[in-house]
């Protein structure tokens, strides 16, 4: 049954947009070569959406060029403003953009585990107003926030836990309360990065992938042809509270100490730095991640042996006899060709480090088989390739599914910009289609 001419008019209206937010300002020829609609049609979409306040003309197409057909045409990107938190432990970040994304102002303040709930929550709420204020702007049409611990998926709000700070769950309604005209959502932060990451990240041309969080927290994101997977109760990915061995016992159901957060958590790859004699870069957050990153500048040039094969690895093409040992360039290396103990540290903590990442990769790929996984988080882009080809390398001899390993491309950034993508995606589903 063909559509009607109302719905035919919402689906072109909608076409439209979209290339405008992907393309940026079109000319009306434009959009009729890219939608593949008649001028006819186009010209009444182009008059539709700006009586509605949707899109303007922007300037014009070439210096020299004048008359209608010039014209380009934008997407108002004033029409509303957006908000995007990166709520932490610790403290919390946060952006202000318009319509289309673009940001605006930002804004972070510590919150030290001594305020106190009302006060935190206020230094929050006051952080997001202050962030308002300055992008020049009176009022937020769309909040997304990005917060550790589960989500409910019957009613998207944020499940008690006596791990993570009371303000947390009083933040949302706080910020309904000081803002009632936003439309303000949260969801789980190792969530958020994966759909960052999938759409502006390492997983791009991926529809089908699993984002490991290696950070503050340990975490995993799972997206499954193109949709994110939470599961019944909202836990799909705590994989901090899988068993594995290498910990002292196991996890509990109210604390994952002996799980896989045990070996791969901030605190535990700090104490592996420690024990392989290396100095954090100074003022990182989490000192983890500038163990991982002093260790990967150590290397610098001197590549384990097994480096010239990383593609083979990547296509999962390595037969078992054949790969790397992945002890590290003291052991792959002939006697006497790396001579910097530093380098030689390095390489060992990064292979020891891989050895514990590589526990929980195998068991995601073993269960999900997604071909790809991302390590993300601090601690994962901090490692980059170095950390990924040895993660990759153990893969290969550990599973026979063939799965790509890659470094984030967005690394701590993907939660605040996955709350962004989300609350910008959330404001252009309402106005594109309340006509």
């Amino acid at each position: 049954m063909p559509a009607s001419p109302s719905t035919a008019r919402a689906i072109n209206d909608r076409l439209a947009l979209g290339l405008l937010q992907q393309q940026g300002p079109l000319t009306a020829a434009q959009l009729k070569q890219l939608t593949g609609l008649s001028r006819p049609t186009v010209a009444d979409l182009v008059e539709r959406l700006t009586a509605a306040g949707l899109i303007a003309v922007v300037g014009e197409a070439g210096e020299q060029r004048r008359g209608p057909n010039a014209k380009l045409y934008g997407i108002v990107a004033g029409r509303a403003h957006l908000a995007a938190l990166d709520v932490r432990t610790e403290g919390v970040a946060v952006v202000v953009s318009d319509l289309v994304g673009e940001i605006l102002a930002e804004a972070s303040v510590p919150i030290t585990g001594d305020a106190g709930t009302g006060p935190a929550v206020e230094q929050a709420v006051a952080v997001v107003e202050r962030a308002l204020k300055e992008a020049g702007a009176d009022r937020l049409h769309t909040v997304g926030i990005g917060a550790p611990g589960l989500i409910d998926p019957a009613t998207g709000e944020l499940r008690d836990s006596s791990k993570l700070p009371a303000w947390h769950r009083r933040l949302v309604a706080a910020l309904q309360e000081r803002l009632p005209e936003a439309r303000v959502s949260v969801e789980n932060e190792t969530n958020l990065a994966a759909l960052a990451e999938q759409r502006d990240g390492a997983a791009r041309d991926r529809d089908t992938f699993v984002l490991l969080w290696l950070g503050h927290g340990t975490g995993a994101a799972v997206i499954l042809d193109g949709a994110l997977r939470r599961g019944t109760s909202g836990g799909t990915g705590e994989i901090g509270f899988l068993p594995v061995p290498g910990t002292a016992g196991l996890p509990s159901a109210t604390d994952c100490a002996g799980g896989f957060h045990s070996l791969v958590g901030a605190p535990a790859v700090a104490q592996l730095a420690a024990e392989h004699g290396m100095t954090p870069e100074p003022g990182a957050d989490p000192v983890a991640a500038g163990a991982v990153r002093a260790a990967v500048r150590a290397l610098g040039g001197q590549a384990p042996a097994g480096a010239a094969r990383t593609g083979e690895a990547l296509a999962g093409e390595v037969p078992a006899g054949e790969a790397s040992t992945g002890e590290g360039v003291a052991d792959e290396a002939p006697a006497g060709e790396v001579s910097d103990p530093a380098a030689v540290a390095a390489a060992r903590f990064l292979d020891a480090l891989a050895d514990r990442v590589a526990v929980g990769v195998a068991s995601v790929v073993a269960l999900l088989d997604p071909g790809c996984v991302v390590l993300g988080g601090e601690v994962g882009q901090a490692g980059a390739e170095e950390l990924a080809r040895r993660v990759r390398e153990r893969l290969v001899r550990m599973s026979p599914l063939p799965t790509e390993v890659r470094p984030s491309a967005l690394g701590g950034a993907a939660v605040l910009r996955g709350a962004l993508l989300t609350a910008r995606d959330r404001a252009q589903d309402e106005l594109f289609g309340a006509r």
